[in-house]
């Protein structure tokens, strides 16, 4: 991509694996509320994701937006939820369209799937040998309010994909962690993405050729009950990491 890439809440976790492992080879335009407080890779801008005036500023010129920011607290309550995480979304993918935006890549997360796992289900549902999964055809089922607003951001992905064709992918992120989850955290080892393959997964996000997608961002593990598959077939997605392979 030769245009620039604007990351929304880049100083959180999941984007500092991205911009850490791809710093040269996209243009970035990092976004956040706060300054950083180091140095960062291309151009930085100071907003808040609901102020749209500040947003479509900072859509200028852009190609493709990585939409990370909100608040990412599972306890989040609703006021926060519902401005930072849905009307946040909201603003950013109005402020995209109308910059004339190809694609948008929306983080997700596997919370607005967690109700799935249900007490019937657990924990073997986290183990090798179960057969559950789910591939992201499955509808939303939120375990928090969180989770309600994730599911709400796919949702928003689906009306403007289809209303102004913009192209669109929902990853749904598991548990993101730069070291491997203890062995006895079965969930962890089941959803565990590493920083490598979440940055490869966002790099094919903003490479591949798609038009709406919900994929789930996990490393290739042994245990796992969410499916890679959709994510290897429409983006390209080839992970190197598994939970099984560290102690």
């Amino acid at each position: 991509m030769d245009a620039p890439v604007l990351l929304t809440g880049s100083e959180g976790r999941v984007g500092r694996a991205i911009v850490e492992r791809l710093a040269d080879e996209y243009d970035w335009r990092l976004l956040d509320r706060e300054p950083p407080a180091e140095d960062r890779p291309g151009e930085f801008v100071v907003c808040d994701i609901t102020d749209y005036d500040d947003v479509r500023e900072a859509m200028e010129g852009i190609g493709a937006v990585v939409h990370l920011a909100g608040d990412p607290r599972p306890e989040a309550p609703w006021d926060s939820v519902l401005r930072n995480n849905i009307d946040g979304t909201h603003t950013v993918l109005e402020a995209a369209v109308d910059a004339g935006v190809d694609r948008f890549v929306f983080a997700s997360s596997n919370h607005a799937v967690g109700a799935y796992e249900t007490a019937d289900r657990t924990p073997d549902i986290y183990r090798p040998d179960d057969g559950f999964a789910l591939d992201g055809a499955e509808l939303p089922r939120p375990s928090n309010r969180y989770g309600v607003s994730k599911a709400a951001g796919e949702t928003l992905g689906r009306f403007f994909h289809d209303e102004h064709g913009l192209s669109v992918a929902c990853v749904r992120i598991g548990n993101l962690t730069e070291g491997h989850p203890p062995k006895d955290y079965e969930r962890g080892q089941a959803m565990w993405l590493s920083h490598r393959d979440c940055a490869h997964l966002f790099d094919r996000c903003l490479e591949a050729d798609y038009g709406y997608e919900i994929v789930y961002g996990i490393s290739d593990n042994d245990r796992k009950y969410y499916s890679i598959e959709r994510a290897r077939e429409v983006l390209g997605y080839d992970p190197r990491d598994n939970s099984a392979d560290y102690d």
